[in-house]
């Protein structure tokens, strides 16, 4: 063979092993176009899932960006687990269920394709969490899109913040417990290697927990928050400095860990404690002498789960049993672990010759026993009755007897009016005898409480002890009967002796009471009687018309939501003649009912004696009119050509033969609470839309009378008060609110309004 053709053979294999060699470099890179049988990448990690205890049987899969999760494998005994995923970091793990699986599902992280292991543990939990945002599981693991998006923003794909919150994890946890479980402060709980065997790093993870609670995430160490951090912001709310010794870290709670606790600490039956012997778990309770233990009930404390008794669960304060031998109880912890107290009850017996009565009390007052004389002597509060009380008692003796009734301490009554001899019989037959002597303790109660004049009430003042009382104007005040109340056994003004509601003083001058207790001391009281100063004339007697709010004679209607608050009145006119307010008639038929009126109405046809009343209600109507008509002597008269309007009008009798206006800028009645205005107007009242009285310095729309002889109409959400007399109409206008009387010799209409009695 010539040089050419072994160059030629040479070029010829050269050319084939190059092919050869790209060919493999393509496959080994996953290259190919998706049909051709490339390789995936994978990532595979180990790790330790553990907290505290190891988590045995765990289920663990790895979910990477992007992709689907890997074959699931299941962590060993000793929590060590092998995961793998086919694509590439950044990946979380989630190990769900198992044995010690505190939080049910735990997450870890594994941030490059640099890191080979991943442990899982509440605090790569919290570190999940954190990089999250939130919830792990849902938020990450079961979302994989959302692992790929957090690769360009601050989650999983960047390792500053992974660095960032593991270094907030360790300077919080590791670093204030590492040292006292002898691990260093800067320990890598992601990615150290450890052995779940309760010592060294998984001492710390016996002892904290995680929690979340809204968005706020934490670690937890002996029933306090070490760390708290907002998962959505990345903000520590709580941070610890705190380096916790190691005695104080092994005594530390056991976070999550089953609740072994199961003693009963505290046991008494009837009321009599007994004695707990933990180390024998023995109970021991002494019973009074006669005590029937077939049925006590026993009252419990426990720090267990349950208790029974046999097959019978017990319930502190309810359940009964026979203690006539020793009972088992089995207390039984959360962990499922039991221990059994025995309780043995013992009777006392009593002295053969034991007969005393060692406690005494009636309705809850203790006596005073004295034991060598065989008294009791009992102090009760005044006022006491005596006849028939029962007394609370103990004693020694085998029973207790009052002449021949036997005693039942709570039950038994007797009269304590005289002495009463309890005797007491021991179980040998012998006896005693205690005289129980009942005392009433005297009163020293002397206060006057209440006290009136002619139905007006007096100020009393009890420092000072006097009573001052405000008589309406020209009241005689020479003969004035005193209605009262006191604590006192009497009362006294000089050497008479006063009757409440019959004695009569002369108060033209102040009147001394002085009050006699039961125990003889005394108390004055200084009755001090002013008369008012009334200006203006003597008020307008409406009679039995001034029951009403509202009284006519031809119609009573109404339109929209009305609001009446007092009677309503309608003579000689039906009941059919009171319109819009749905009057639901009462069962005695004597008076109607609506849900528009506070109060009743009554009209002429309706079952005596209503009939008669409403007649002498009109009458009552048309006689105040004609009184306030006829008044004479006026104080002004035909003041500012009828139109008050923008006006202050001070009490007095005012006399228009004109009408009278009120406009929107209003008008103010301007005096005392006693004072009275009479408005006499021979034509109509209009009161503009709008419009307001206003009273000032105490004046009542009870001492206001207007005595139209035309018609009154109030206008739109005008707001009135006063007594209206009209010879015609009364009109109140939507809105119009009116405190005072509507007495209408025709009819009174109203639309969406309110009025008030005064």
């Amino acid at each position: 063979m010539n040089k050419m053709s072994n160059f030629q053979s040479y070029s010829r294999v050269r050319t084939w092993f190059m092919a050869l060699l790209l060919s493999a470099l393509v496959a080994g890179c996953g290259g190919g176009d998706g049909g051709g049988g490339g390789t995936n990448p994978t990532t595979t990690v180990s790790g330790i899932a553990a907290s505290g205890a190891p988590v045995i049987g765990g289920t663990v899969q790895m979910v990477c960006a992007g992709s689907t999760p890997g074959t699931a494998v299941t962590t060993g005994p000793d929590g060590g687990f092998t995961v793998t995923a086919p694509s590439n970091a950044p990946c979380v793990i989630r190990v769900s269920g198992g044995t010690n699986n505190t939080l049910g599902t735990l997450i870890t992280v594994v941030a490059s394709s640099s890191q080979t292991r991943a442990n899982v543990n509440p605090l790569t939990h919290m570190l999940a969490s954190l990089l999250a945002g939130g919830n792990p599981d849902t938020g990450l693991f079961q979302s994989p899109s959302s692992i790929s998006s957090k690769i360009t923003t601050t989650g999983l794909g960047s390792t500053t913040a992974v660095a960032t919150h593991k270094a907030t994890i360790t300077a919080s946890v590791i670093a204030n417990l590492g040292a006292a479980a002898g691990i260093p402060t800067s320990f890598d709980f992601l990615e150290g290697t450890f052995t779940a065997n309760h010592t060294g790093f998984d001492l710390v993870l016996d002892k904290i927990g995680f929690t979340a609670v809204g968005n706020t995430v934490s670690i937890v160490f002996n029933g306090a928050p070490l760390l708290a951090v907002d998962a959505t912001t990345g903000v520590a709310s709580t941070t610890s400095s705190a380096v916790i010794s190691a005695a104080s870290l092994a005594g530390a709670s056991t976070f999550g860990a089953p609740v072994t606790a199961k003693a009963i600490t505290a046991y008494s039956l009837a009321g009599v404690t007994g004695t707990i012997n933990e180390t024998a778990k023995t109970i021991a309770v002494n019973m009074p002498n006669g005590t029937n233990v077939t049925a006590l009930v026993a009252t419990f404390t426990t720090t267990g789960a349950g208790v029974k008794v046999g097959a019978v669960a017990q319930t502190s304060g309810t359940t009964a049993n026979d203690f006539t031998s020793p009972v088992a109880y089995t207390v039984t912890a959360a962990d499922g672990t039991t221990a059994t107290y025995t309780v043995t009850v013992t009777v006392t017996v009593a002295s053969s010759s034991a007969k005393a009565i060692t406690a005494y009390s009636l309705n809850a007052v203790a006596g005073t026993i004295d034991e060598t004389a065989k008294t009791i002597a009992v102090n009760m509060p005044n006022g006491t009755n005596v006849t028939a009380l029962v007394a609370t008692f103990t004693t020694t003796g085998a029973g207790v007897k009052v002449g021949a009734v036997a005693q039942t301490s709570g039950t038994t009554a007797n009269d304590f009016t005289s002495p009463v001899a309890y005797t007491v019989t021991a179980a040998d037959g012998t006896t005693a005898t205690y005289t129980v002597t009942v005392t009433v303790a005297s009163s020293s109660a002397k206060a006057i409480t209440a006290y009136s004049l002619n139905a007006v009430a007096g100020s009393i003042d009890e420092t000072a002890k006097t009573i001052a009382v405000t008589m309406p104007n020209g009241t005689n005040v020479t003969a004035l009967v005193a209605t009262f109340t006191t604590t006192g056994t009497g009362v006294k003004v000089g050497a008479v002796a006063q009757t409440s509601g019959t004695t009569p003083n002369d108060f033209t001058s102040p009147v001394a009471y002085t009050v006699t207790a039961a125990d003889s001391t005394t108390a004055t009281y200084t009755v001090t009687v002013t008369v008012a100063v009334t200006l203006g004339p003597a008020p307008v007697n409406l009679g039995t018309a001034g029951n009403f709010v509202i009284l006519a004679k031809t119609g009573v209607s109404t339109t929209g939501t009305t609001a009446v608050v007092g009677d309503i009145g309608l003579s000689p006119a039906a009941a059919s003649y009171i319109t819009g307010f749905g009057l639901i008639a009462d069962s005695t038929n004597t008076f109607s009912t609506s849900s528009l009126v506070t109060g009743k109405v009554y009209a002429a046809d309706y079952t005596p004696p209503t009939p008669s009343n409403m007649t002498t209600a009109v009458s009552d109507m048309e006689t105040a009119f004609t009184d306030a008509a006829g008044r004479a002597l006026p104080d002004f008269t035909e003041l500012y050509a009828g139109d008050i309007s923008g006006r202050t009008l001070v009490p007095g009798l005012y006399k228009w033969g004109t009408g009278v206006l009120i406009t929107n800028a209003g008008v103010t009645l301007s005096g005392g609470p006693n004072d009275v205005w009479i408005f006499q107007i021979a034509q109509d009242l209009t009161v503009s839309n709008s419009a307001i009285v206003t009273l000032s310095g105490g004046a009542q729309a009870k001492n206001i009378f207007w005595q139209v002889s035309g018609q009154a109409t109030l206008g739109t959400a005008a707001d009135f008060k006063g007594i209206i007399l009209s010879q015609t109409l009364i009109s109140l206008n939507t809105g119009a609110v009116m405190i005072g009387r509507a007495l209408a010799q025709s009819a009174v209409t109203l639309n969406a309004t309110a009025i008030t009695a005064p």
